[in-house]
């Protein structure tokens, strides 16, 4: 049975400092078990030419796509991200890029997602698909901080 979204928040995490989110600014908008849209600035995530990194889209993208997923896996199942592939089709200079993921396909062991990333005048900036595992335990990170793939 899907988590509430209300419930997420609740949920036992790392302190917020030591998320790579947190560092990049990035901000959930809305969660709900249909989409989650989250937004992240361009300034502070730029490559070298001042355009935003592609890296930066990969992370927003699993962002959403694993928060979509923890909503429908939660709280019996834990995701992980098993594959991500980012499509880049244009350039951000400055403002925001505003993400939004839907499931493709929401199984028992696996989710898939499409995030959709779009920069402030509606364009699209990136198209990429995230698919999670769903565990059986929750990721134990032990002493070495490792638990598997992505998390």
């Amino acid at each position: 049975m899907p988590i509430d979204p209300a419930e997420l928040a609740a949920l036992p995490s790392i302190d917020a400092a030591e998320l790579l989110s947190t560092r990049m600014g990035i901000e959930l908008v809305s969660l709900s078990l249909e989409e989650v849209v989250g937004r992240m600035p361009v300034a502070g995530n730029k490559q070298p030419f001042g355009l935003l990194h592609g890296g930066a889209n990969g992370v927003l993208a699993e962002t959403l796509g694993s928060t979509l997923s923890a909503l429908h896996a939660l709280p019996d199942r834990f995701p992980v991200g098993l594959e991500l592939a980012c499509t880049h089709h244009r350039s951000a200079t400055s403002g925001w890029v505003t993400g939004t993921a839907r499931p493709l396909h929401v199984g028992r062991s696996t989710s898939t997602s499409e995030i959709v990333i779009t920069d402030d005048s509606g364009s699209r900036v990136a198209t990429a698909r995230l698919t999670c595992l769903h565990r059986d335990t929750r990721p134990d990170p032990g002493p070495s901080g490792r638990s598997g793939p992505t998390g």
